[in-house]
């Protein structure tokens, strides 16, 4: 393990499972450290975030969801949450809470490896592409979006949407999400127009970059926006 190993807070109260993530990571160059209580692991992100945080959903003194909710208040850390149950509806309100990921219990330790990887990834910009034009380029004064290079002719809605997706690229919106945050309060649609408008966005960037298929769909949850 280097000195510039990633640092991933493990926020389990289950004994055996911490350690196995934490082996687990210690191997794959990581450099993890556990805590078992909410609120504890809410005050030591506020002192110094770590690089990423896992995050049991089912916690002594303070519930994951309560804890991804505060650490939203003043943190962009990434967080992955982890949880035995595995309903629809408790992915989403992790998704809400401001989680970037989850993953369900049981589950192999080497894809959480893997998960902790990809999102630090999605989460780091690459050298190599710094140079380079950027693909997706928004002007908010204008409220115009340019997709490789060219103008998007997009409605107010569709502005709305891709910019709140493209400035998070690999952030997972739920319908939800994408309705409260791109739409005005004052207008009442169903979340399955969200879906009308990511249709008719694709087209407009299909016409421009066909081999460029950056909104991706994730069943029964949401979309993300990942190059």
């Amino acid at each position: 393990m280097t000195a510039s190993a990633k640092s991933i807070l493990i926020v389990e109260d289950e004994p055996t499972i911490a350690q196995i993530l934490l082996d687990y990571l210690k191997k794959a160059g990581f450099a993890p450290f556990h805590l078992e209580d909410g609120r504890a692991a809410l005050e030591s992100i506020r002192r110094q975030p770590p690089d990423l945080v896992l995050l049991d959903l089912m916690l002594p003194g303070m519930d994951g969801l309560s804890v991804c909710s505060q650490v939203r208040t003043f943190s962009n850390v990434p967080i992955i949450m982890v949880t035995a149950r595995v309903e629809e509806i408790d992915r989403l309100l992790g998704l809400e809470a401001g989680a970037d990921d989850y993953i369900c219990k049981p589950f192999s330790p080497r894809e959480v490896v893997a998960r902790v990887t990809a999102v630090l990834r999605r989460m780091a910009p690459s050298p190599s592409l710094l140079p380079q034009p950027a693909l997706v380029e928004i002007d908010l004064e204008g409220q115009r979006i340019s997709f490789g290079g060219k103008r998007l002719d997009l409605t107010p809605t569709e502005y709305r949407v891709l910019s709140l997706l493209a400035a998070r690229p690999g952030r997972l919106f739920s319908r939800a999400q994408i309705l409260d945050l791109a739409y005005p309060e004052d207008e009442d649609v169903s979340d399955r127009i969200v879906d009308s408008h990511i249709k008719n966005i694709r087209k407009k960037l299909a016409a421009i970059l066909p081999e460029a298929d950056v909104i991706h769909s994730v069943y029964g949850i949401g979309y993300r926006f990942e190059v």
